[in-house]
């Protein structure tokens, strides 16, 4: 069995200073993730960068001000989780924001279903679940932390118009593995999401197009 360096009591306290210390931040990334919607259906001509600026800011945030500042308090892993969602959200800024080849289109295919589904249950599903489970605020995940982050970007990419740079999605589909194991050893069983989060990460790898198939709309 798997021994962490922390208790389930610690864990949750550590969603208590941060939601304490950071809020009302996690309305304004809240406020950022609805927006990015708007921007998915607007195609306007800004949409993409803006889209991948704002991921790349929730990665970002993620990385500094919570693995950084409260995670690592109780897991030193955390100063290695820290680095890398900081790489991933620069990853999203430099492809999406400065080379501009993250081009996000709306879609009814099977993709873009399960894409919705997986916004609709970070945004929605997931903290109705926490307060189901007896995780109440302060000391639960709110949008924002590695999790529920990580089900709203796979959902937003697999909006991804082919063929698309494979390296913005590592480090999601990485964090989609590593974090479920909190629905089976803390109790945090809204983080089963993060098992469909990483086979759709994993599909958007395989499938992110050749040059040959440039401006084909994913899963279309």
């Amino acid at each position: 069995m798997i021994q962490l360096p922390f208790t389930v009591e610690q864990f949750l306290a550590v969603f208590h200073d941060y939601n304490e210390a950071a809020w009302p931040v996690q309305m304004i990334l809240l406020a950022l993730a609805f927006l990015s919607l708007a921007f998915l259906f607007s195609q306007w001509r800004w949409s993409d960068v803006l889209i991948s600026a704002i991921l790349g800011i929730f990665w970002i945030w993620s990385g500094l001000a919570y693995h950084l500042a409260y995670f690592a308090s109780i897991n030193p892993l955390a100063y290695l989780f820290a680095v890398l969602f900081v790489v991933a959200g620069l990853l999203f800024l430099w492809h999406g924001a400065v080379r501009r080849n993250l081009h996000f289109r709306s879609s009814r295919s099977a993709r873009g279903l399960v894409g919705y589904a997986l916004i609709s249950f970070a945004l929605l599903v997931y903290p109705a679940w926490s307060l189901l489970a007896g995780h109440g605020y302060p000391a639960m995940p709110t949008f924002g932390v590695p999790c529920p982050t990580t089900l709203f970007t796979v959902g937003m990419l697999a909006f991804l118009a082919r063929p698309y740079p494979r390296t913005p999605l590592i480090v999601p589909v990485l964090w989609s593995m590593v974090g479920v194991q909190a629905a089976f050893l803390l109790g945090v069983p809204q983080d089963l999401g993060l098992l469909v989060a990483a086979v759709v990460g994993v599909v958007l790898l395989v499938h992110s197009g050749t040059p040959g198939e440039r401006g084909e709309v994913a899963a279309s």
